[in-house]
């Protein structure tokens, strides 16, 4: 690879990127609902309700939609922190008590679609200058038994006794009207941890602790910890970014499967190692990923709660259909081709045609003849090159 490739890649990344604004947006959001649910007046006051973001907007690895029409994703978590406890409180009435209160902010701030109840959250649909669907899920803070349970399985998953306690302190309890004990007086809630997450996806990012130490001098920030993870833009981040909108490109008439955005994540950041540049880490994350996958269940388990499996959905019978695994297994051998392609190719035409059919990128072609130092797109006589194609596959129902 040379600096051209560098610089396409770069190039790439800036037309995938989020603007600043959109994140500021999507924070002013969900600041504007927890404002909303700690009120004076909100039946969820006394409860010391606390929302934040989880998800890509959390993780500062949100891109842009392949259809410019498409909504933003925001996910977002509502913990009511003081008064409620499962002996309290069956799921379905907190659920309901939040679902009150978000229901009263709808129609306050005009919201015009109605709120729409999925199995573990209440999904809001914001229609202006930027739209959003909210999905926002109702918790409560995990119990010291469950907290310890949870710091013994992130130990044993082989993470370091000061992050294992760091990560399961954040542990919820959530709500999931699919669940059996929904509408029960029950010990039995499933477990979340959301923020443990990103706190172990910022483990991985500070890998890279020289780049970050740059960045903070540039934003003149006293420590790295101050600004927002969308403001770090590591190597891992940016690789993130570049994956999934590769993946949203080959699975966009077959969405239903698709590798999720978790697997993905999860298994970059995994594979990572603090490369300083995103080529590197990109080789690195396409050579591994495949390998950090368990032969047994759980296959993909989330690092911060190991016995959630992300690739559950590929041992279930009512996904045979979908082939998740398999679909999985050639999106990554299509990658590897397409990536590798990308990463060697000094020919400005082959890479304006990979970056339009992989990647739906119109780069701006003066820019592409300039990163190889031609001065035509005819200078350059390389053959073209055509990677092996492979296309989504899924069985009939």
């Amino acid at each position: 690879m040379n600096d051209g490739n560098a610089t396409i890649l770069d190039e790439m990344i800036s037309n995938l990127e989020l603007p600043d604004s959109a994140y500021e947006k999507a924070n002013s959001r969900y600041e504007d609902i927890g404002d909303w649910l700690g009120r004076a007046d909100s039946k969820c006051h006394s409860n010391g309700p606390h929302i934040f973001p989880q998800g890509s907007f959390r993780l500062g690895t949100a891109i842009r939609p392949l259809d410019e029409d498409e909504e933003y994703d925001l996910d977002l978590v509502c913990n009511l922190e003081n008064g409620i406890t499962k002996i309290s409180h069956t799921q379905l009435q907190l659920k309901t008590l939040v679902g009150y209160e978000i229901e009263q902010y709808r129609i306050t701030r005009g919201i015009k679609s109605p709120l729409d109840e999925k199995h573990r959250c209440w999904r809001l649909e914001y229609q202006d200058d930027l739209s959003f669907h909210i999905d926002i899920v109702p918790c409560i803070p995990g119990n010291n038994d469950m907290k310890f349970h949870l710091r013994e399985a992130i130990l044993k998953a082989g993470t370091s006794e000061n992050l294992a306690d760091k990560l399961s302190k954040y542990a919820v309890s959530i709500t999931d009207n699919q669940y059996s004990t929904y509408n029960l007086i029950s010990d039995d809630w499933q477990i979340s941890n959301p923020e443990g997450y990103a706190k172990w996806f910022e483990s991985r990012m500070k890998l890279s602790s020289q780049l970050l130490s740059e960045r903070t001098l540039l934003l003149k920030a006293a420590t790295i910890d101050d600004l927002p993870y969308y403001k770090w833009k590591t190597p891992l981040q940016r690789c993130i970014q570049l994956l999934k909108r590769h993946r949203d490109q080959m699975f966009k008439d077959f969405p239903d499967v698709k590798p999720i955005s978790a697997i993905i994540t999860t298994l970059a950041a995994k594979a990572y190692k603090g490369e300083s540049n995103i080529a590197s880490t990109l080789q690195s994350i396409l050579l591994q990923m495949d390998q950090l996958i368990n032969n047994s269940i759980p296959m993909i388990p989330n690092p911060v709660n190991p016995e959630e499996d992300f690739a559950d959905k590929w041992s279930m019978p009512q996904y045979n259909h979908l082939q998740l695994q398999h679909n999985f297994r050639l999106w990554l051998t299509q990658a590897r081709a397409d990536f590798k392609v990308l990463l060697s190719s000094n020919n400005a035409s082959t890479i304006m045609e990979l970056t339009k059919s992989k990647f739906e990128l119109n780069l701006n072609e003066s820019k592409v003849i300039k990163a190889f130092g031609l001065t035509s797109m005819g200078q350059h006589h390389s053959p073209k090159i055509i990677t092996n194609e492979v296309k989504p596959w899924r069985g009939i129902i």
